[in-house]
């Protein structure tokens, strides 16, 4: 019998189109079974980029569906608890794109459930498996800047004109630019450095007649390192994406990971023999010191490779690795948020704390 894990995915916007769908489509032990949307014309688009898969107008017909072994949820943040909790509940493997949730305890009931059903439940916190990242990665724990003292990074785009049909620019609990690129940064941030011991905030509406957050700027303190992380929609021409300073010397990365706009142009691991790999003119700086020699240079990127995350998942299903992407961290990553929240709300640092 053929080993694979039929997979339903349920919402086909950005998300699922660009960042699951091509990976479950093509590579070995998937099956894209099923794709959920109500939009008549998504409908058509998936049929077509996807002849052999289902597509139905209702995540039930997914939930349901015995044959499904996982599901991908790529809907608005407000429906990742209650579609989360209902596959769990129906016996599935999960997978949430990220944030997780839009609270720390929604996330604390959907780990519980995930252990009480013995399943497999992780967060698509992708941007672990980006060239810069993993660069950044490499140098810090090769120490090629010795003890590190400042760690910058930042997410900036430029989208002056808001755009009113967006579920990410309404109102609602989970929305903004904080709990959407903020996501990436902090869960980048928690692996390299785990958990501070103190949060500060500065949460922003920019742009005129905006209703989310479209600016922030947090800061996470450590022993002997401060951690600033920060992302705009005002930012025409960005500055680096990382900046590390440390006392034997410094790297600075600019430029975005090659990945995200391959995958638009219909580009996948399966038909790329470079896929993820950086031109030399994305190449981070590094400017150190070595046995008393002052060293300045560009340092190769490593490969970006989103693909990893989906077969780290494939092999956790099938009980052959550890996941990389706990719950766990996913939750701690939305209790940031939440304790970001509060220091701008109360213009002050708050301690970490885990919450309830």
């Amino acid at each position: 019998m053929e080993k694979v894990i039929r997979t339903g995915i349920v919402g086909f916007g950005m998300a699922g189109k660009v960042f699951h769908a091509p990976f479950i489509g093509t590579l070995p032990g998937f099956r894209l079974s099923k794709i959920s949307t109500s939009k008549e014309t998504t409908a058509a688009e998936a049929k077509t980029l996807y002849p052999e898969t289902i597509i139905v107008a209702d995540a039930r017909y997914i939930l349901d569906d015995d044959d499904i072994d996982l599901v991908i949820i790529c809907t608005p943040n407000t429906e990742h608890f209650p579609l989360a909790q209902a596959a769990l509940l129906r016996g599935k493997h999960v997978i949430v794109e990220k944030p997780f949730t839009v609270t720390s305890a929604e996330a604390d009931t959907l780990a519980a459930l995930a252990r009480q059903q013995q399943r497999i439940l992780t967060v698509h916190h992708n941007r672990r498996w980006v060239a810069d990242y993993k660069t950044v990665k490499k140098i810090i724990s090769s120490q090629l800047l010795g003890r590190l003292a400042t760690y910058e990074a930042r997410y900036d785009r430029f989208r002056p004109a808001l755009r009113p049909q967006a579920w990410r620019e309404e109102n609602v609990p989970g929305a903004g630019i904080l709990y959407d690129l903020g996501a990436h940064l902090i869960d980048q941030a928690l692996q390299l450095f785990g958990l501070p011991e103190a949060i500060m905030a500065d949460v922003q509406i920019q742009r005129p007649g905006g209703r989310v957050d479209d600016f922030f700027d947090l800061t996470l303190y450590y022993s002997n390192l401060r951690v600033s992380l920060g992302a705009g929609m005002l930012v025409k021409k960005p500055g680096p994406f990382f900046s590390l300073h440390g006392d034997r010397g410094s790297f600075v990365k600019s430029g975005m990971d090659v990945q995200e706009e391959a995958l638009k142009t219909g580009k996948t691991p399966a038909n790329t023999p470079d896929w993820g790999a950086e031109p030399e003119s994305l190449w981070g700086h590094i400017y150190t010191e070595y046995e008393g020699m002052q060293m300045a240079g560009t340092i190769q990127s490593e490969r970006g490779s989103f693909q990893d995350f989906f077969i780290n998942v494939q092999q956790a299903i099938w009980g052959e690795a550890q996941l990389n992407v706990t719950p766990e961290q996913a939750r701690d990553t939305i209790r940031i948020i939440e304790l970001a929240m509060q220091s701008n709300q109360e213009k002050r640092t708050v301690a970490y704390d885990g919450g309830s």
